[in-house]
């Protein structure tokens, strides 16, 4: 879009006092009872999912997940475990038919594993979303917010909003912080609007440049990486977005914001009860979007149901 090819966008620095009151206007404690544990998946109401199929025309269907990493790196510290447990060489006495099984381990937060965090993965100030104490979360586990909470799945209206494509630029580059303004240049560049019970798609192009320049370290003692600027918080608040599907995570390493290291987080899972993911990988389904020329489509994903856990491994799948 003009004015926006090759654009950098500097994070403009936010003081800890405009956050803490960015926090209150966004908060949406006690908007769905005292004990919601579903946060803005409320807004996805049945005529909603509707909606969503009907966007299913081309039958094509894409994973947005990254394959699992079982190779350690600067950004996959603690890569997953597999190894096989029983091959065809263990031949079953009880004859036919034989077996082969296997085993994985892996953590289920980090860049390098697709993942979708529950309520109780972040506390600000000693609190979870709705105001429940961060002491919830003990040892054995959370004992509310589980990951549970989104046993049903997520299925909705997926909007993908391109801002690599936005800029003419393959990926942004990180610590780029991207802005309401791109945001809504991005819609009206693509022909979306973000809408209640929407699922946010968005690609900052995170993956593809892994691909292309290899693992590198985007945390604190890093490159850092590119993501939302909290200006953009408001918007997803004032449009009732139901979740949020980022590669990367979505947040701008470092932060811009006065002593808080992950704004976006505490904005997004804290104060409003956002559902949102990590580490997705679009490059899969930006070229099925270009082909189709359309930016929304049917999303249907499942966390695993584990009680008393903070996430989920899962595999969200964009239909066309």
């Amino acid at each position: 879009m003009k004015g926006f090819e090759t654009m950098k966008t500097t994070p403009r620095p936010v003081s800890k006092v405009e956050f803490d009151k960015l926090f209150q206007t966004v908060c949406n404690w006690g908007r769905w009872g005292a004990d919601d544990e579903r946060g803005t998946l409320n807004y996805i109401a049945p005529e909603h999912v509707r909606r969503a199929a009907a966007l299913v025309r081309s039958g094509r269907s894409v994973s947005m997940a990254v394959p699992i990493n079982t190779v350690a790196g600067p950004d996959n510290p603690r890569p997953a475990a597999h190894y096989m447990v029983q091959n065809y060489d263990i031949h079953s006495d009880r004859g036919e038919p034989q077996f082969c099984t296997d085993f994985l381990a892996s953590e289920f937060h980090g860049d390098c594993h697709t993942h979708i965090d529950a309520l109780c993965h972040i506390a600000y100030q000693g609190k979870l979303y709705n105001g429940k104490p961060a002491s919830a979360v003990t040892s054995h586990g959370p004992t509310l917010q589980d990951i549970t909470a989104f046993a049903h799945g997520i299925v909705g209206r997926g909007v993908l909003l391109d801002i690599p494509r936005l800029r003419g630029v393959k990926w942004l580059e990180p610590g780029e912080a991207v802005t309401r303004v791109e945001l809504e240049a991005a819609e009206k560049a693509q022909g979306v609007r973000l809408t209640e019970g929407d699922v946010f798609v968005f690609r900052t192009g995170h993956h593809r440049r892994r691909l292309e320049l290899g693992p590198w370290n985007n945390g604190y003692d890093g490159e850092g990486k590119a993501g939302l600027h909290v200006d953009t918080i408001p918007l997803l608040h004032e449009r009732k977005v139901a979740a949020f599907l980022p590669d990367g995570d979505g947040e701008t390493v470092p932060s811009n914001v006065e002593g808080v290291a992950y704004p976006i987080h505490a904005l997004q899972i804290a104060a409003m009860g956002m559902v949102c993911a990590d580490s997705l990988q679009f490059e899969e389904l930006v070229k099925v979007c270009e082909e189709e020329k359309r930016w929304e489509f049917l999303v249907v994903a499942a966390p695993l149901r584990l009680p008393r856990d903070t996430g989920s491994l899962f595999n969200p799948i964009a239909i066309l």
